[in-house]
């Protein structure tokens, strides 16, 4: 993998002092029917899916932005006049599946997801394993610069197969290979069906904090591509009835196909996105 080889990264930590009614940590930190403590709090690591899974006719609702490059300074004020933003609705079907639907700036993209868990860690199984699907549709595209297009041009699609392990009350890892394919490739000479893998792993740094990272790595990339594998880093901060992510990416689109196709940013020349995630479940 051709990972950056030094991460520089300055993260403002906050104190936060909590009075809450709900306490989320009831909510997230024990899943109902396992032997132990939920593997991740976020739905997400960073930019990729966690193997958490809302419980039955639970509903969740995030809001995701991704400012513009920090590269260009004050001549778009570090990003903030260059924002993308996902909106995202999940519901838990039961207590192994959630369906969710999300609209995304970028490309205007609508999401249709499912995610099931298939093995929860516990005494017996020493893994959690999920299945995540998504089906997206570009909307941007116009007739005007694709005569010949269809339907089914909008469409990709994306399957991926998590693994995670919590290793003690602090650390967690997961990997996950990827499989994705476009109906409509970008460069000649990308093949539409598409491989990859993604890594991260969450480290407590209290109670209510942990940093993040995650990566994914395009396997069968197009050789004239400048896009690049996308690099997340992040801290979870838990506020009551939310989780608060606050992350730097070289990716600024947030669906998972457009996450391995899409990313434009380079961590080596500074070219990074500052973002949130922010989740409330109810």
């Amino acid at each position: 993998m051709n990972l950056p080889d030094r991460f520089f990264l300055i993260f403002i930590f906050f104190t936060l002092q909590v009075n809450s009614q709900s306490d989320l940590l009831s909510e997230i930190d024990y899943e109902e029917n396992l032997d132990i403590i939920a593997t991740f709090k976020g739905l997400k690591i960073v930019n990729f899916e966690s193997t958490k899974i809302l419980s039955a006719k639970q509903f969740a609702f995030s809001v995701s932005h991704r400012f513009g490059s920090v590269k260009y300074g004050f001549n778009n004020f570090f990003g903030l006049d260059d924002a993308i933003t996902r909106l995202n609705f999940i519901y838990g079907i039961n207590d192994y599946s959630n369906l969710s639907i999300s609209r995304t700036t970028f490309k205007k993209t609508y999401d249709l997801g499912y995610k099931s868990k298939l093995i929860s860690q516990s005494e017996s199984y020493p893994i959690t394993v999920v299945f995540y699907f998504s089906a997206t549709l570009d909307s941007s595209l116009e007739e005007e610069n694709y005569p010949n297009l269809k339907f089914s041009n909008r469409i990709g699609y994306f399957n991926q197969l998590m693994i995670s392990r919590k290793f003690n009350d602090k650390f967690s890892v997961l990997v996950s290979p990827v499989f994705f394919h476009e109906n409509l490739v970008t460069f000649a000479d990308q093949q539409n069906s598409q491989f990859g893998a993604v890594v991260g792993a969450r480290f407590m740094l209290t109670k209510r904090a942990s940093i993040n990272f995650d990566y994914g790595y395009h396997l069968n990339r197009s050789q004239t591509s400048f896009f690049k594998n996308p690099l997340g880093i992040g801290i979870d901060i838990e506020t009551g009835g939310h989780v608060f992510q606050l992350l730097f990416s070289n990716s600024q689109s947030m669906n998972a196909i457009n996450l391995m196709t899409s990313s434009s940013g380079d961590w080596k020349e500074g070219d990074v996105f500052f973002g949130f995630n922010l989740y409330r479940t109810f």
